[in-house]
């Protein structure tokens, strides 16, 4: 059970911290120039970990494994944590943000599942999209 639950209480974590964190760079910095350090800190960290739990660690024969996902997954982590940075230059705020972005993301990855993976869409799913729309209603209503 262990196993099943630390990698969702780990994203969750890293999430409360990343909005933080997001919310947090200053103003006068340019996004993009703040994501250089930010992505330096995280390759020097995930180069570390990945000597010190590899039994056999090689970098070159790991990276020959590599396909498009790996290069795409690239591009859009620097979409989102762009888009993160700008959004809250724009003033949205760290208790709605997320929610928002959470409720549409959800319908997506609803459809996402149904057309690529053939995952079932039932009326369970359906109905929670549809309370997913009504608390965002709920939430940005002024």
């Amino acid at each position: 059970m262990i196993a099943y639950l630390w990698p969702i209480a780990l994203v969750v974590v890293s999430n409360i911290v990343y909005q933080i964190c997001a919310k947090s760079v200053p103003s006068g910095i340019h996004p993009l120039a703040s994501l250089t350090a930010t992505y330096l800190v995280g390759a020097l960290v995930s180069g570390v970990l990945y000597y010190a739990l590899s039994s056999d660690p090689s970098l070159l024969r790991e990276y020959g494994k590599l396909n498009w996902a790996s290069v795409v997954l690239g591009l859009v982590i620097v979409g989102l944590e762009a888009g993160w940075l700008y959004a809250y230059k724009a003033g949205w705020q760290v208790s709605t943000g997320y929610i928002v972005q959470s409720a549409v993301l959800a319908v997506g990855l609803l459809l996402v599942g149904y057309l690529m993976y053939h995952e079932a869409l039932t009326w369970n799913k359906i109905t929670g999209v549809l309370v997913c729309l009504a608390g965002l209603i709920l939430i940005n209503y002024r």
